[in-house]
């Protein structure tokens, strides 16, 4: 119970800083209304985390295409959304991630296989999520998009912040020690 509340206390102080250090964008619907009803129907952490996590991938996949000039099909949910739109998106996925694991940490009788599920699909796509970043921030220094520039940034910061809470929440739930923290990128 005692180690839930300091893993619930880290999440919102690494939640808390990520947003101070990159400023929050300001976003319009972030999800499709089908994002929406899955994410209603999942009641499970873990199920949630994850459709949460495919709806940010989708939207650094589907940024990296507009960059690269490949528009979406008609009827695509994301048709509208400028490449901006998506990276604030992808953003507010994450900010919503960490808002949901903070609050089932704060539950007493949370179910730990389900947080350590939660905890490892986070870690596993923010891993990833660090690479494709990598790429748009790339790309939007060869186009000379400032605008772009800077939202990556900001997405890489909460990136980076949520997956040392994932990997230290994982630690903790495993009983392990403390590991030392990342070096700042």
């Amino acid at each position: 119970m005692i180690m839930a509340a300091r893993i619930g206390l880290l999440l919102q102080a690494m939640l808390a800083l990520t947003i101070t250090a990159a400023g929050s964008p300001q976003v319009k619907e972030y999800l499709t209304p089908k994002e929406v009803e899955r994410i209603q129907d999942a009641q499970a952490i873990d199920e949630r985390v994850k459709i949460y996590m495919d709806a940010a991938e989708l939207r650094l996949k589907t940024a990296e295409e507009r960059l690269t000039g490949k528009e979406s099909q008609p009827g695509d949910p994301l048709e509208f959304f400028s490449i901006e739109d998506l990276l604030d998106g992808y953003y507010s996925c994450l900010h919503s991630v960490m808002i949901n694991l903070d609050d089932v940490f704060g539950k007493p009788g949370a179910d730990t296989e389900k947080l350590k599920k939660a905890l490892k699909s986070l870690q596993d796509t923010t891993e990833r999520a660090e690479k494709d970043l990598a790429v748009l921030k790339k790309m939007a220094e060869e186009k000379r998009l400032e605008e772009v520039w800077n939202r990556v940034n900001q997405s890489l910061d909460i990136t980076r912040g949520a997956r040392d809470g994932a990997e230290l929440g994982l630690s903790r739930l495993s009983g392990d020690k403390e590991k030392p923290a990342r070096p700042p990128q």
